[in-house]
């Protein structure tokens, strides 16, 4: 192991001790009001996540480094390789950024591009550090790495102060649930040490954390570079009273998912290695798995009990939150991946619309239109966007009116799925509060999203286990494609059809072109009553042979349900743009279960 810059504390237990009333820099508790101590736990080996994140050179990198370097945490052959680097832009003997710059770009940029994680650990605790990216071109990788946190170590430049990017990552680690952000003002020796500096930087962070409720703030001055208050206090600011940041770290409380809470187990996988077993296995969301408690498995609606919980290992009698088991059941019930087990007197939210908050991720900007899956814990349905309530300025956190979202926007939306979800609002639990979206054809994760509350929850009944055996209703087809069924007739127009079958397919419609050559004239009322039962849109394109049966696949879909070009001097680009917008409204109007043509 590599040999810290300098000698760790003599009494390290009497530091712990003072640490209770060191929390708040001297002269910070009239101005800032911050957290009056941290709160201590005893000597532990509890793990804490934290990600750092900040704007661009803020020193991210660097201060991981010095961390990782000053707790003896770096192999003499990694911290060999740093010293061999031909790139050090620390101008000391050692770059420590380069100890979690992995990737060639990063180092030759001397920036930080994907999300890296670190594992170290101390006495007292274990660690895994989530270094994010800077640039808010990166944006979506720093949600990506504060979504697992328990804390937030936002960096801020001393000779800068508080920055656009450091107000955004705030806001998305305050929105993803982060516990807790510690306001690292680095550099400080570019700065000369000043508490001057210090305390206005920290007071105008804290006024931006209270309007975006953070709770818990902690600020710290520090030089990453030379290591003050990195890992010890530093004789350089006589000033700050409060502990270091590793110091502060260590003692760190962090909410855990209470065993107490209401029992949320997503089944992962169905297990049957022969026909003596069959096991569900997933992980515990929250609450406490027990053989002989009584379950109930959604959506189906069924009571059951739990027979035993199987690991590698053993069986269990118990497990709480976080744990990954195989679960038995006393009674034989169709459960599969995506259905999960929760306690009958505590279910959770359910419903196929509901109001979240999402951090736009990629390049392509959001469709509103277009139908994504959404992955919510173990399950995956079809969704799309009924309405975009608001786009959110990070930086004034004013709300205004937004038809798309571009990438690293941050929107609030009301969405609609083709089949109910069971979840919990995101700030009561993450796991069950939490979803992406995914482009169906690309399966690129489009969105990270968190989950306010449910629009129309759904009714949750027995009889939904019958329908999975039974022959499949046109409601169940409506929710599972997103539409009723509906005809588009385009007479003569094979190039209109076939643009406007791909526009559908491509935003997710379950659509079907049939063209001349597809059917002959007498098969044509056989065809149209089987494309009407299927749910698609069936998009008709026959010849102009003199034959006119127009007016029968009307009568089978129904007037509200079948579409006629009533302009044909319209090219063919414009046809489609002007269909597409009809079936749009037509879409909006009967998606409705309850509604449409019976």
């Amino acid at each position: 192991m590599a040999t810290p810059a300098a000698e760790p504390a003599a009494d390290q237990s009497a530091d712990v001790a003072q640490s209770t009333e060191m929390a708040e820099p001297k002269g910070m508790a009239e101005s800032t009001e911050m957290t009056t101590a941290p709160q201590v736990l005893a000597p532990t080996n509890g793990l804490l996540r934290f990600s750092t994140a900040g704007s661009v050179d803020d020193g991210k990198s660097t201060l991981i480094g010095r961390l990782l370097y000053d707790s003896q945490s770096v192999f003499e052959d990694q911290l060999a390789a740093v010293r061999k680097s031909k790139v050090n832009r620390s101008g000391g003997p050692i770059d420590f950024s380069l100890l979690t710059d992995g990737l060639r770009a990063e180092r030759e940029q001397g920036i930080t591009i994907d999300v890296a994680y670190r594992y170290f650990s101390t006495p007292r605790r274990k660690f895994i550090i989530a270094d994010t990216p800077g640039h808010e071109q990166y944006t979506r990788n720093m949600a990506t790495g504060a979504s697992t946190a328990d804390a937030s170590v936002v960096l801020m430049d001393a000779t800068k102060g508080v920055l656009r990017q450091s107000r955004r990552h705030a806001y998305i680690a305050s929105l993803l649930g982060v516990q807790h952000i510690i306001a690292a003002v680095n550099k400080m020796d570019l700065v000369g040490f000043s508490q001057e500096v210090f305390e206005r930087i920290a007071a105008e962070f804290k006024e931006f954390a209270d309007q975006i409720g953070v709770r818990s703030l902690y600020a710290v001055p520090v030089s990453a570079l030379e290591g003050d208050n990195v890992v010890r206090k530093s004789p350089r600011t006589p000033w700050f009273e409060g502990p270091a940041l590793l110091e502060y770290l260590e003692n760190l409380r962090v909410g855990e998912v209470a065993a107490d809470a209401p029992l949320r187990f997503p089944v992962q996988y169905v297990i049957r290695p022969d026909a003596s077993f069959r096991g569900f296995a997933g992980q515990v969301a929250s609450g406490t798995l027990r053989t002989g408690a009584t379950v109930v498995a959604l959506p189906s609606g069924l009571k059951t009990k739990i027979k035993s919980l199987v690991t590698f290992e053993d069986e269990l009698e118990q497990a709480g939150p976080g744990a990954s088991v195989n679960v038995t059941l006393e009674d034989e019930i169709d459960i599969s991946r995506g259905d999960v087990l929760v306690d009958d007197e505590r279910r959770p939210s359910s419903g196929t619309e509901f109001q979240a908050t999402v951090v736009w991720m990629h390049a392509d900007p959001l469709d509103p239109h277009k139908i994504y899956l959404l992955k919510h814990t173990t399950r995956t349905v079809r969704a799309r966007i009924k309405q975009i309530r608001s786009r959110i300025d990070v930086n004034t956190l004013e709300k205004s009116a937004a038809t798309s979202l571009d990438m690293n926007d941050i929107g609030e939306l009301d969405l609609k799925t083709t089949l109910p979800l069971f979840f919990d609002p995101y700030r009561v639990n993450r796991t069950m509060g939490s979803f992406i979206l995914i482009d169906q054809h690309t399966n690129a994760t489009v969105a990270a999203g968190i989950i306010e509350r449910a629009i129309a929850p759904a009714l949750v009944s027995q009889t939904t286990a019958s329908a999975r055996t039974g022959r499949s209703t046109r409601e169940e087809r409506m929710l599972r494609f997103g539409h009723p069924s509906a005809a588009v007739w385009l007479k003569d127009r094979p190039r209109a059809a076939e643009l406007l079958e791909r526009r559908l397919f491509e935003e997710g419609w379950y659509v079907q072109l049939v063209g001349p050559m597809d059917f002959l004239s007498h098969e044509l009322i056989t065809i149209t009553k089987a494309y009407r039962l299927s749910g698609a849109i069936t998009i008709f394109a026959p010849l102009d042979d003199g034959t006119d049966q127009v007016q029968a696949v009307r009568a089978i879909f129904g007037r509200d349900s079948f579409f006629l070009l009533k302009k044909p001097e319209l090219n063919d680009e414009d046809t489609v743009a002007q269909l597409v917008e009809i079936l749009y409204k037509w879409r909006d109007t009967h998606s409705d279960s309850k509604g449409g043509r019976k």
